[in-house]
């Protein structure tokens, strides 16, 4: 619990900084580091208050893992910097 804790602030921190940076100007980056910043900070207050992060979607259709929306959240900003970084790779 307090490992997953200091990981969940220490990325909530890198991707604060990552935010504020001057030096960003790629909004596809910005919105990704948002979106895994919002997921890390939802992950996080769950893992201080409660002590473990609350799964609450439930997809009983087919066989997949239970998650919340901070995980969403985390996957959409994942999914945004891959693409924004093979974009940029072209």
């Amino acid at each position: 619990r307090i490992f997953l804790s200091f990981i969940s602030i220490f990325f909530s921190i890198l991707f604060f900084y990552l935010i504020i940076r001057k030096n960003t100007k790629n909004i596809a980056d910005l919105l990704s580091y948002s979106f895994i910043l919002g997921g890390t900070i939802g992950n996080g207050i769950d893992r201080l208050l409660k002590g473990f992060v609350i799964d609450f979607i439930n997809l009983n259709i087919i066989n997949f893992p239970v998650f919340n929306i901070a995980d969403i959240s985390i996957n959409i900003g994942f999914i945004i910097l891959l693409y924004s970084i093979f974009k940029n790779n072209r």
